[in-house]
């Protein structure tokens, strides 16, 4: 069997945002929003990436793309190094590398057609112009299951669930590899989340698609990812594949969001064992020393709150970071 290329590769990556204070204006601290974040993504495959809002999932997308620069660290894209790239450079690899955003209503631009905001793209980078452009807008449409005949309407003729159709529509115009969704699904109502993921999946079958699949729904992450990350105050405390993840996890706090997500089965549900955590999410500018978890954590040991744990590979392609747990 093949071994499978590796086309994103992320490696400890770091994005602090400074907090200015004083007459001078000088930085006095910074919000830790990404502190040390390590993973690859397989051409093809789907990572989800999980957790509490404000834990630093969404800046790490953006960080991925370059939207915002990264304090330290690397993204290597097919092998280049995003973070060392010129404006210029950046920009000539742009139409590899796409996003969805999360909110289908601020992210188009209201005063424009949906024609206008799907073709922009290709305007942008001179791809394409006149018959060309309206054919492929046309097409873009059809792929994500809207009438080609809507490109003269504006966003606000359109349900949540048909904005974010336009916007993955604007998000593949330029033939993408790698598309990170940033809680795509989130501001739709839930009859239509699962028609847009069902599209996600098809889109990528039928065009090849890599995803970095960001959410805060474990159940919907389960459905779409191989492989899940999840992430805690900036750090990913565990990664492991889907069924792994679920089955076996061996983080406390993969442990207690497994425990909150629903089982369809009465007997099952009554019999399963919570694990509801006690307190609040630390702040990002004053992290706590040691495990950031161990404030919440309903087994730490004095260890957690004086050392940092080394996030480490403990069974073939399962990563966790947590003292409690031994390499098999």
């Amino acid at each position: 069997m093949a071994e499978k290329e590796t086309l994103l590769r992320v490696i400890n990556l770091r994005k602090h945002f400074p907090i200015t204070g004083g007459f001078l204006g000088r930085q006095v601290a910074a919000v830790k929003a990404v502190d040390g974040v390590s993973f690859e993504i397989e051409r093809g495959e789907t990572l989800g990436l999980v957790g509490e809002s404000g834990c630093g999932k969404s800046t790490t997308g953006r960080v991925i793309l370059q939207l915002y620069r990264p304090t330290a660290g690397q993204v290597l894209f097919e092998d280049a190094d995003l973070t060392k790239m010129s404006a210029e450079a950046l920009r000539r690899l742009r139409p590899k590398m796409q996003m969805i955003f999360q909110d289908p209503y601020a992210s188009l631009n209201p005063r424009h057609p949906v024609g206008k905001i799907v073709g922009e793209p290709l305007m942008i980078h001179g791809l394409m112009q006149g018959k060309a452009l309206q054919d492929r807008v046309a097409e873009l449409l059809e792929l994500v299951g809207l009438n080609a005949a809507y490109v003269r309407r504006f966003p606000h003729e359109f349900s949540g669930g048909q904005r974010q159709r336009i916007g993955i529509a604007r998000a593949l115009s330029l033939n993408p590899s790698f598309i990170v969704c940033d809680e795509p699904i989130s501001a739709l109502d839930v009859s239509i989340q699962a028609q847009v993921v069902n599209l996600l999946q098809d889109l990528q079958a039928q065009l090849g698609l890599t995803y970095l699949f960001i959410a805060h729904d474990l159940s919907m992450v389960r459905h779409i990812s191989r492989r899940i990350a999840v992430m805690y105050l900036g750090k990913i405390v565990e990664l492991a594949d889907r069924q792994t993840l679920f089955d076996e996890p061996l983080h406390p706090y993969t442990q207690s969001l497994i425990s909150a997500v629903p089982v369809p089965n009465p007997k099952l549900e009554r019999r399963r064992q919570r694990i509801i955590l006690e307190g609040e999410v630390p702040s990002p500018i004053n992290p706590p020393k040691g495990c950031v978890f161990h404030p919440r954590c309903p087994v730490a040991i004095d260890k957690c709150s004086r050392v940092e744990p080394q996030y480490q590979q403990v069974r073939p392609q399962h990563f966790v970071a947590c003292h409690l747990v031994e390499p098999a």
